[in-house]
Parts: C-alpha cells; sequence; structure tokens
C-alpha cells in the first residue's frame, strides 16, 4: 500500500474509533475494535469487512458503517439497535466509476436506460450515485460483491436513501463528483 493510502487508511480508522466513542459517550480507549467477515469471522483478530467494537469485552451497543473516497470518509452509525438492525453506507467518486464496461458490469438495464435518458453533463455524477447506492445496500445485506451488481436495481428500493454530502467540513471543500448513500433495514 502506498504511504499515503496507508496514512489515510490509518487515519480513517482512528476517525472511525472516535466517531464510535463520541457516539456512545465515552474515550475511544475502551474500545476494541472487532471486525466481522463472512468468510473468516469475527473479533479483534479480524482487520476487515464489516466493522464493530468490542467494550468490556462484549459488542459495543452501535450498528456502524464507513466507506472511503478521495480522501473522504462517510460514517454512519445506530447506537443501541435492535437485533439484526443492519447498516450500510457508501461512498463514491465519479472518477472511479469512469471506465470502459462498467455500466454492463454494474449497472442493471433499467439504470443503463435512466443513466442513458440524462444530458451527458449528468451522467457521470449519477453513475456514482447509483453505484455508492448498491454498494450500501450489498454491505448492508451482508454479501458485498458475492452479488453481481448488475442483478440489483437500486433506482427505487425501501430502506435505501442518498446522502446530501456538504459543500465543505472541517473547512475544506469536498471534491466535486462524490455521491453518497446509506441502506438500513430492521429486522
Amino acid at each position: 500500500m502506498a504511504p499515503l493510502l496507508r496514512s489515510e487508511f490509518l487515519a480513517s480508522r482512528v476517525a472511525q474509533q472516535n466517531f464510535a466513542a463520541t457516539l456512545l459517550g465515552l474515550p475511544a480507549s475502551k474500545l476494541r475494535a472487532a471486525y466481522e467477515c463472512p468468510d473468516c469471522g469475527s473479533g479483534p483478530h479480524i482487520v476487515h469487512g464489516r466493522p464493530g467494537y468490542l467494550l468490556d469485552g462484549g459488542p459495543a451497543p452501535l450498528v456502524l458503517s464507513a466507506s472511503r473516497a478521495s480522501g473522504w470518509v462517510l460514517f454512519a452509525a445506530v447506537v443501541h439497535p435492535e437485533p439484526g438492525l443492519r447498516l450500510g453506507a457508501d461512498l463514491e467518486s465519479a472518477a472511479g466509476t469512469e471506465f470502459a464496461g462498467f455500466d454492463g458490469v454494474a449497472l442493471t438495464p433499467r439504470e443503463r436506460r435512466h443513466l442513458d435518458a440524462l444530458d451527458a453533463g449528468h451522467r457521470a455524477l449519477e453513475r456514482a450515485r447509483l453505484w455508492a447506492r448498491k454498494e450500501a445496500w450489498l454491505k448492508m445485506a451482508g454479501v458485498g460483491l458475492r452479488v453481481d451488481p448488475n442483478s440489483l436495481d437500486v433506482l427505487e428500493r425501501p430502506g435505501l436513501w442518498d446522502v446530501e454530502l456538504p459543500a465543505s467540513a472541517d473547512g475544506q471543500d469536498l471534491p466535486a463528483g462524490l455521491a453518497g448513500a446509506v441502506a438500513l433495514t430492521a429486522p
């Protein structure tokens, strides 16, 4: 991993732990990372997959999702969730979806028709929005890219919302072309 990417990754992990601790009203040092992967299991020895934390030896009362794009991080969380509540969040850059073949691999025929009906100047951001919605839904469902993304239509799907991103955060302008989405389902 390149030094800049490594630094961004580590900074996002620290920010995530601080975010979780703030929501729970306790010092970040009380939380111990415990990720969950459908293939590898869960616990403090897992460093990828769905983020989570241990608090005093048991699961922290928090459902969390995170995504990184263009040097920015999007966090979403529910504190004291009902059992079985699922959450997914995703942040995408339009530049990351602009390559030959993306639409055929990532979008349903209906989504491609929707995209084709737009003015050319709006397609890149809309493509990123659709991809963010798919990623958020797949994270929430816990299946990731085990599901063929071109089989999942996200134009109209209950429990899925676009995130209205601010123009700036912490005194810095967000780059143009970012799209975010959150998916939430209760048991």
